[in-house]
């Protein structure tokens, strides 16, 4: 990729972030992840009910390498939370259990799906 590509790469990143609450890059969609991390993660966003967006990686290849740069984070996929990263699906998982991640949603006043 051109310097030029891999700049609007990030800038779409960004861009994606800044416009939902939640977002998760992960690789598919979330009625059909392509990867068995992914589909953790959905689940657990989906069991705790709140609302979300997903960026399908495997559509864009700038968004898929840059997204590890965007975040100095090798795996996909991450998710971020009003605009900053929490993690990717082993940290997820980890915050869900320990009730981490609910107490992260009701502090940055993520709203439930409904």
């Amino acid at each position: 990729m051109s310097d030029e590509q891999v700049h609007e790469a990030q800038a779409r990143i960004a861009t994606a972030v800044h416009s939902a609450d939640v977002l998760l890059f992960m690789k598919g969609t979330p009625l059909f992840p392509q990867c068995g991390f992914s589909s953790r993660a959905i689940s657990i966003l989906d069991h705790l009910g709140v609302e979300y967006a997903t960026v399908d990686v495997l559509q864009d290849q700038g968004i898929r390498q840059g997204i590890k740069t965007y975040s100095d984070w090798p795996t996909i996929p991450q998710l971020y939370v009003k605009g900053e990263f929490v993690g990717g699906s082993d940290i997820m998982m980890e915050m869900y259990e320990s009730g981490e991640l609910t107490d992260l949603f009701a502090e940055k006043g993520v709203a439930n799906a409904g």
